[in-house]
């Protein structure tokens, strides 16, 4: 061998070490990214939301059928306590009307907590009737916050 070939052939491995590396950053800074929940349609949102609530440890999660669901769009269940879960993707705070689907829902699914899921934050009258209710509000940033844990295993 001679010496161009073996300047060729340690280029060729640089080259492709070099590629590895900025394919492995890209993926760990893609990991690293927060979705754009703002952007996500209605029951994509749902099924990102089901999927993010089985890595952060929720077991039985399941998206119910579109229509007929009485305002519950997740079911699942985490350390023996059972959630009926009404996931909203809007561009505005949200108000008291998820916050009474969600009480409506809990009863009908016979789960134990309630909750209220939403990549925005709610409205002083939601805040009120949940807590009159007894409805977790998980906000923006809770969801946020369940995005990074995730990202974190």
């Amino acid at each position: 061998m001679n010496t161009n070939q073996i300047i060729i052939i340690t280029a060729i491995s640089v080259g492709a070490m070099l590629v590895s590396a900025v394919l492995y950053l890209l993926k760990r800074a893609k990991r690293r990214m927060p979705e754009n929940f703002d952007l996500m349609e209605g029951h994509e949102f749902e099924y990102y939301c089901a999927e993010l609530l089985k890595k952060c440890g929720f077991q039985d999660v399941e998206v119910t059928r579109g229509s007929g669901d009485y305002g519950i769009d997740v079911l699942a269940e985490k350390d023996g306590v059972t959630y009926a879960i009404q996931c909203k993707c809007y561009s505005a705070p949200v108000g008291v009307k998820a916050v009474q689907e969600a009480y409506a829902g809990r009863d009908y699914y016979d789960r134990m907590v309630g909750a209220v899921l939403t990549n925005q934050y709610f409205t002083q009258p939601a805040v009120e009737a949940a807590r009159k209710l007894r409805i977790l509000l998980w906000d923006r940033g809770y969801l946020e916050s369940m995005a990074e844990e995730e990202r974190s295993f």
